[in-house]
């Protein structure tokens, strides 16, 4: 203890300096350490906002509880819009439409064909033509944008038109 003592006399300068690098070290360390924890508590105040029992487990069950459920509800939806896409292919998606005069002598250009295709190129192309005295119309079933029907040349302008229209469908 005396040399303790003795050394501490004599070293009086450098062990003061000694112990205030140790301090100002320790208390840097003190400060980042106090900024770490206020930016944690920061994050877990953030955390637990809007919850009344601060209790961390019920809170990240109850947040997986609820990333399950708009799982569950996505998959639902992803399934309603899969089947929503197998009906619409069956629904009347391409139409094409032509005016004209069946006849040299009428005009205004009253009689027309259109036709009406599903996704799958499946549907009908109607006429109608009109005349001084009458007007007629026909529905001719087309397969895969071909009917077994002999068609004018209308109705397959009509046709082609249906099928072309999704091309510049985006372009309008």
């Amino acid at each position: 203890m005396a040399q303790l003592r003795e050394i501490i006399i004599n070293y009086n300068i450098e062990v003061t300096i000694i112990l205030m690098f140790a301090f100002i070290l320790v208390l840097i360390l003190y400060i980042i350490s106090e900024f770490r924890i206020n930016h944690i508590t920061d994050k877990y105040n953030a955390l637990v906002k809007g919850v009344e029992a601060v209790n961390l487990e019920e809170l990240i069950s109850k947040t997986l509880n609820e990333v399950e459920k708009v799982k569950e509800d996505y998959n639902t939806m992803e399934e309603k819009c899969d089947e929503i896409d197998r009906r619409l292919k069956f629904a009347i998606q391409k139409v094409g439409f032509i005016r004209y005069n069946a006849f040299a002598d009428m005009g205004s250009e009253l009689s027309f064909s259109i036709a009406l295709l599903d996704g799958n190129l499946d549907g009908i192309v109607i006429t109608s033509i009109f005349g001084r005295d009458y007007s007629t119309t026909y529905a001719k079933a087309v397969v895969n944008g071909e009917s077994k029907h002999s068609l004018s040349v209308e109705e397959m302008q009509a046709i082609d038109r249906a099928i072309k229209a999704e091309k510049y469908a985006g372009i309008v």
